[in-house]
């Protein structure tokens, strides 16, 4: 029984580390000059299209602000690139079935045996998309998401923000761009 409970902690970890993990995608405009693109400013009405709180706005908003002026671009009220931003979440729930190997019963197992019964989790899992629009244009040229967990504490909040918003803009400008 002393070799389950590595396993245990192994499973432990991983299930934490896993609701920390951010995945992103992104795509681009093949024919756009990423190199052109140095100032930029938010898209209001897009923005504001976003079904998520004015404080949840704010805390993104500063998150893309910090990343773009990191990455060299300059606030401008005469932009070459407009950012907006869209939003999305769902409620996950995992059952897990406790049946034959659980920390509860003492039985003829000892203390690792005989634990029955499920555990339920729920957690909100949110996508955020990240819309680079070429401000001539009007068109979208990039856009990138990243979806994962979402914090409860408002004061983890900001931080999990930065953390997705900083992770989506790595995959700014596309790597192919990168190197031009």
């Amino acid at each position: 029984m002393k070799n389950l409970k590595p396993l245990f902690l192994i499973a432990v970890v991983a299930l934490f580390s896993s609701c920390n993990s951010v995945r992103v995608a992104s795509d681009y405009d093949q024919s756009a000059d990423f190199t052109n693109y140095k100032t930029f400013a938010f898209f209001k009405p897009g923005i504001d299209k976003a079904e998520i709180s004015d404080l949840d706005k704010k805390r993104i908003l500063r998150a893309i602000e910090n990343e773009m002026l990191a990455k060299g671009f300059v606030k401008s009220e005469d932009p070459s690139m407009l950012v907006s931003i869209f939003t999305t979440a769902q409620q996950r729930v995992d059952v897990y079935n406790n049946y034959g190997w659980g920390w509860g019963s003492w039985g003829p197992w000892g203390p690792w045996g005989g634990g029955f019964g499920n555990t339920v989790s729920r957690t909100t899992e949110g996508t955020l998309y990240i819309d680079l629009i070429d401000a001539s244009k009007k068109e979208l040229v990039w856009q990138g998401q990243g979806t994962g967990y979402l914090a409860r504490d408002v004061e983890r909040k900001q931080e999990r923000i930065s953390e997705i918003v900083g992770e989506i803009m790595q995959e700014y400008p596309p790597k192919q761009m990168a190197s031009n």
